[in-house]
């Protein structure tokens, strides 16, 4: 009976179609009951009463249907004392050990903490439902909503600014050569990685990254053009002689820096043939790095070796602080490229979440991995709040809410109750006359 009991509380919902029709079904089986308990009752006043007012004689047809209906009414009265004692007093007497479910709240409570707890999340229970809930597909889902993809790209460029201005140059370097063979060697992360420079490379800023060479070589070139100068006049002599270079050494040497110079000055509008063509080598080198894992084996190389140079650290640093500074001012624009950015790589994960089987099955194992260690602690707190949820509830709403759910029940062992009572009482009293003869 408490395991009934604890599986019907388990069902109760607040819903007011479900409380009605509940209430109507346990009130229709309580009519049924006592109607029959009734019955049984005025059977026995009928063939007690009869005999003794002479209206008939007395038999052994009367006295079989008087045990009958004296057994009856003695199991539908025991019946109805224990189906009410559960719930109430009786009669509204304090009898001790009735009411028993109110009085036993706080464990009805826990026992049903547990019961829920124990039978509806055990391990096989979560593990399938994580395979029918599909999290590869629902988190996909969730990345392509337009409303979430937004709401996450505005939650990462508010998160960056802190971190990128933590990061010094040294550190920043450092950070980037050690993700580089994770993020390229990977087929998943570098398809990845591939989304978000095109996403870079769509947004320009891979011409400020030339801009900025452009300026340093600019800036090399002005610094050292005097050592720059002596070495082609040197070369120059080396070549055709000393008459001939110190006839045009000099010249040939302030033509060539002349005319580069000039160069330098005509790429740098944002139109020049040589961006353009800084665009198609990027964008054909983007496409290396997604589909030729060889070639991205060698740019890692090739990269942490730059990263790595000693001559070369202060010119990152410097070139680090500028992308840091273009990359904060640019978190704070909704449509900047670094929300595109973004959005590519949330794009290429939801892409990786929908198609790629090894991922989904990652997905998936890791999701139940976590799920089961976290079991434990949520079957517990599960307990304890069923158990706080039931010791809140009033004694006699506990009681006319529990009664309206397994009542029906209850009613039925009333029926029963009084039924084989019936049958029980006729039973023992044709036996008793079958094998000991006529009984007074």
């Amino acid at each position: 009976m408490l395991s009934l009991l604890l599986m019907n509380a388990a069902r109760m919902t607040p819903h007011a179609a479900s409380s009605a029709d509940a209430s109507l079904a346990f009130r229709s089986a309580r009519r049924l009951a006592g109607g029959l308990l009734l019955g049984m009752t005025g059977g026995l006043v009928l063939v007690t009463a009869l005999p003794a007012c002479h209206v008939v004689r007395e038999s052994g047809l009367l006295r079989l249907l008087r045990a009958g209906f004296q057994a009856g009414v003695v199991g539908g009265i025991a019946d109805w004392f224990a189906v009410t004692a559960l719930f109430r007093h009786p009669l509204g007497l304090p009898i001790p050990h009735t009411a028993i479910l109110p009085r036993q709240k706080a464990r009805l409570g826990q026992g049903l903490g547990r019961f829920v707890a124990g039978q509806f999340f055990t391990e096989d229970d979560v593990t399938r439902a994580i395979a029918r809930v599909g999290v590869p597909d629902m988190l996909a889902e969730a990345l392509r909503n337009p409303e979430n993809r937004a709401a996450l790209i505005a939650t990462v460029q508010r998160a960056l600014p802190p971190i990128v201005v933590l990061m010094e140059s040294g550190r920043a370097t450092c950070a980037i050569r050690r993700a580089l063979p994770v993020l390229l060697q990977g087929e998943d992360a570098a398809r990845l990685v591939a989304r978000s420079l095109r996403a870079l490379v769509d947004s320009e800023l891979h011409q400020e990254v030339l801009t900025f060479l452009l300026a340093r070589i600019k800036h090399g070139i002005h610094a050292r053009e005097p050592l720059l100068r002596q070495f082609i006049e040197d070369r120059v002599r080396e070549q055709g002689g000393r008459v001939l270079g110190w006839a045009i050494g000099a010249g040939v040497a302030s033509r060539v820096l002349t005319a580069l110079n000039m160069e330098l000055e005509r790429i740098d509008p944002s139109d020049s043939s040589l961006r353009e063509g800084f665009t198609n080598w990027a964008r054909q080198e983007i496409d290396r790095i997604e589909d030729q894992p060889s070639y991205r084996s060698r740019l890692v190389e090739a990269v942490s070796g730059v990263f790595t140079h000693a001559s070369l650290q202060a010119w990152l640093g410097e070139l680090w602080l500028r992308v840091r500074d273009l990359l904060i001012a640019d978190l704070g624009e909704p449509q900047g490229w670094s929300a595109a950015v973004i959005d590519a790589a949330i794009e290429g994960l939801a892409e990786e979440f929908a198609t790629d089987e090894t991922m989904r099955r990652r997905i998936e194992q890791g999701t139940q991995i976590a799920a089961l260690r976290l079991l434990p602690t949520v079957r517990e707190m599960l307990s304890h709040y069923i158990a706080a949820v039931v010791d809140r509830w009033d004694e006699v709403e506990l009681a006319d809410r529990l009664e309206q759910r397994v009542g029906r029940d209850l009613q039925y062992i009333r029926v029963n109750g009084t039924l084989v009572g019936f049958l029980i009482g006729t039973a023992l009293d044709g036996a008793a006359r079958l094998f000991f003869g006529s009984l007074p």
